[in-house]
């Protein structure tokens, strides 16, 4: 059949099928494949010359099938008849062919389900290829010319479809597109071994001329023949540049982690980040840190955080946002630390020009990016035009021996505990990519580590063991929040030294539902003030405990602070001295008792704005001996301020103690009455505090509130026995008075034993008091200062056992002294 051919072109529209038969123009088989015998178990001579339709399971669809043809329709779905007689469903194409004779003979194929299905496989396979998929893919043939392109590379616009077939890469791809010589090596080596070399990662520019290249994933496969012989080669290429930066950053990221902070040395440390920089990231790197950081110096950064450096600001209240430090930073000194380049890169971009150990005055020049970035604590990202503005600071030198010029700079701030420690800078000059954002990124991460090592290297060497003992011993943490006060404090350690001071100040609740506030300054900045603070404070607390009167605590703590000097011995002459005010306020009388040693006097805000200092007998400083301190006793309305302080707020090399008291009051009277404590200790110090004091600073404002009149009551009791049932009596009325009827046995049985006490050990007059507070308290008061103690009853006495339950039955119970004689009271904790 050389004189048959295929009408419309040549064209293939359908594949081969599994059976192939010819159709003559009558609908007489003319000729029968092998698939064709194979399919339907016929052999030729069996077939031949009889009509199609006899090969069809239902004859009758003949007729349909030809409708549907003369319609148009080349292909459908037909049941064809088995030798046997079974049904065969096939689908079934025809394709008219063009004769000599002009006789119109058909080309019938048909392919049964499964070779249907492996056809719509392979042609699915094909369209992902070479249509929809996303690998740029090529073929070529044995001498490495084009063959095709799939539509992904054709899309990239680097060739022109009427361009590529039939040449090289080489003569067709852009100038600077990859390394052709390499390319075409791998080709050869694929058809001379006829294995396929996967996944060659291959560097480029996808764009010629751009800075910026690529990487992309390179695999070759070959192409054979029936016989096995390598015909064509396919490419598929694929863009893998995101991946081989992400692999490239991650092993940067993990040497960093493994070579930075090995030492505790500033200068190994800066060494370390330095060396990891060079050439993983950067062709030249190098580190400039604040020259306080050095033995000698102390980091007092080009940023602070904004509450200050931390963690001696001491505790805030929990319901009051932190203050900002609006004060300015001290002019920086950088000094250079480490640098590192690339072999080649010797002399390049400013990092030559200032050696290691050398200021970096460059950098701290006007309108330097080293200033920008300590001052925000971000990152700047300079490009080479950026730099030739600001040439004078940190802009490239000359490239000598025509080494490539830096074309692209990024400062990073070395920043621990929110302060700035210095920076580090990273140069591109032979790599052709600029700094892109994850590059930012990485270089953000590894300083951040080496900051740490830098911030911990500086601590340790910068009388560690004071720190810790700062920590530890220098103020609460937190704050008790009784009901009777809203406290806020503010703690300002002196500009110029290691956050050692011996300001403090404390809260303390107290029995009663009171409170005490006081304040100290130890005069020093070394440890023996801090030692001696620590030492002050834990006094007074323990002689708080006791319940003693401002003016007794005082004479106490003078006499410790005695043994204090006397255990110094020879040392004793030059230890420090020490101020403190002492105030305790009692929330059902509204009163507030006061006692000072020679500490400034507090303010004093009242609820309708006026503002005015207690006046309160001086007395000595701690530690004279022999002395008297006087008390005085003020009544406070709810919602009077009282401001305690040290006088570091007051006095200054510029300013006498008097000029300050005038400035507090000012500031003060123009601070709203409902102002928050936390915004009053804010107000005081940013008004008050020089930018850099010479003194630590401690501000304690407690707005008092006293309890309301239902909150407790009073009763007396007669000095006879059957007073115990009354008192019993009324403890039960007033808890169901104030729906407290679940804790009224309790209550009732504590009241009983100290009325009990108070009737056989004690004296008249007998009161019993009741206060609901964030806990019940009961107290009992008599006219004796016997002191009462717990003791374990036997088996067989009848009495004794009076404390000891009390001290099961409560959460604490104590005894204070006045004048007139003691109360024995007891907190008991409520359900709800």
């Amino acid at each position: 059949m050389r004189d048959i051919t295929f009408r419309g072109g040549g064209e293939f529209p359908e594949p081969g099928g599994e059976a192939d038969a010819l159709v003559d123009a009558r609908g007489r088989v003319a000729a029968w494949g092998p698939g064709a015998r194979r399919m339907l178990g016929y052999a030729a001579e069996e077939v031949l010359g009889l009509r199609a339709d006899e090969l069809l399971y239902d004859p009758a669809d003949a007729r349909d099938l030809v409708r549907r043809w003369d319609a148009g329709a080349r292909r459908g779905t037909l049941v064809l008849r088995r030798r046997g007689g079974e049904p065969l469903e096939a689908e079934v194409w025809a394709r008219p062919l063009t004769s000599a004779s002009g006789d119109g003979p058909w080309l019938v194929q048909a392919a049964g389900p499964e070779a249907l299905r492996t056809y719509e496989f392979g042609r699915a396979l094909l369209k992902g290829l070479f249509t929809d998929s996303p690998f740029h893919i090529d073929v070529f043939d044995p001498q490495l010319r084009f063959v095709t392109q799939n539509l992904t590379e054709r899309r990239a616009g680097v060739f022109r479809p009427s361009e590529y077939a039939g040449h090289t890469m080489r003569e067709m791809a852009p100038p600077g597109l990859l390394d052709f010589d390499a390319l075409e090596a791998r080709q050869r080596r694929v058809l001379a071994t006829g294995e396929a070399l996967m996944d060659t990662e291959v560097v480029g520019h996808a764009v010629p001329g751009s800075p910026r290249d690529y990487v992309w994933s390179e695999s070759i496969l070959p192409l054979r023949d029936a016989s096995g012989t390598v015909i064509a080669l396919a490419h598929v290429v694929s863009d893998v540049t995101q991946r081989v930066r992400s692999r490239e950053r991650l092993r940067v990221s993990n040497e960093a982690a493994n070579r930075i902070g090995t030492t505790m040395d500033l200068w190994g440390t800066a060494r370390e980040l330095a060396d990891v920089a060079v050439p993983g990231l950067a062709d030249l790197c190098y580190v400039d840190l604040l020259d306080s950081l050095f033995p000698g110096g102390e980091p007092t950064g080009g940023r602070e955080p904004a509450d200050g450096p931390e963690p001696t600001h001491g505790p805030q209240p929990s319901d009051s946002p932190e203050p900002t430090d609006v004060r300015r930073p001290p002019p920086l000194l950088l000094r250079r630390a480490a640098h590192a380049q690339a072999a080649e890169d010797t002399g390049q971009g400013g990092a030559g020009t200032v050696k290691v150990g050398e200021a970096d005055v460059r950098a701290t020049a006007p309108g330097s990016p080293f200033a920008d970035a300590l001052a925000k604590g971000e990152s700047v990202l300079l490009t080479d035009e950026e730099l030739l503005a600001c040439p004078a600071a940190v802009g490239p030198g000359p490239s000598p021996g025509g080494a490539p010029t830096p074309h692209s700079w990024l400062l990073v701030p070395l920043l621990a505990r929110g302060v700035a420690l210095g920076a580090a800078v990273f140069v591109r000059s032979r790599s052709p990519r600029r700094f892109e954002p994850d590059d930012v990124l990485l270089a953000e991460e590894i300083v951040t580590r080496a900051a740490v090592c830098v911030d911990n290297a500086s601590r340790y060497h910068r009388e560690r063991t004071t720190a810790l003992t700062l920590q530890r011993s220098l103020l609460p943490q937190r704050l008790p929040s009784p009901s009777a006060v809203r406290t806020a404090s503010r703690y300002l350690p002196a500009s110029g030294h290691t956050g050692l001071g011996g300001d403090w100040f404390d809260v303390i609740p107290l029995s009663g539902a009171r409170v005490a506030l006081v304040v100290g300054d130890v005069v020093g900045h070394d440890l023996q003030s801090v030692v001696t603070m620590g030492r002050l404070r834990t006094a007074v607390r323990t002689l708080a405990d006791l319940d003693l009167p401002p003016d007794e605590l005082l004479t106490h703590l003078d006499d410790q602070m005695n043994r204090f000097l006397d255990e110094r011995g020879d040392e004793g002459s030059q230890a420090p001295g020490a101020t403190c005010l002492y105030a305790v306020y009692d929330p059902v009388s509204r009163r507030c008792l006061l006692a000072r040693a020679a500490h400034p006097p507090p303010a004093l805000v009242s609820a309708d704005g006026t503002v005015d200092f207690v006046e309160l007998p001086g007395g000595p400083p701690l530690g004279l001996g022999g002395v008297v301190f006087e008390q005085r006793e003020i009544e406070l309305g709810d919602g009077d301020l009282l401001v305690l302080y040290t006088d570091g707020l007051l006095e200054s090399r510029d300013q006498d103690f008097d000029t300050g008291l005038r400035r507090m009051h000012h500031v003060l009277s123009g601070t709203s009455p409902a102002a928050p404590p936390q915004e009053v200790c804010d107000r005081l110090v940013r008004a008050l505090l020089p930018e850099r004091q010479q003194d630590d600073v401690a501000v304690l404002a407690a707005r008092v509130r006293g309890l309301a009149p239902d909150r407790h009551v009073t009763w007396k009791i007669e000095a006879r026995d059957e007073m115990v049932g009354r008192a019993r009596e009324l403890t039960a009325r007033q808890m169901a008075r104030w729906g407290l009827e679940e804790e009224s046995f309790t209550t009732e049985l504590i009241v009983s034993e100290l009325v009990t006490n108070a009737l056989r050990y004690g004296a008249g007059p007998i009161t019993l008091r009741l206060i609901r507070d964030r806990h019940l308290i009961c107290e009992v008061s008599d006219g004796s200062s016997t002191s009462p103690h717990v003791r374990r009853a036997e088996e067989t006495d009848e009495g004794g056992r009076g404390l000891y339950l009390i001290t099961q039955l409560t959460q604490g119970w104590g005894t204070r002294y006045h004048e007139r004689g003691k109360t024995i009271w007891a907190e008991q904790t409520l359900s709800r």
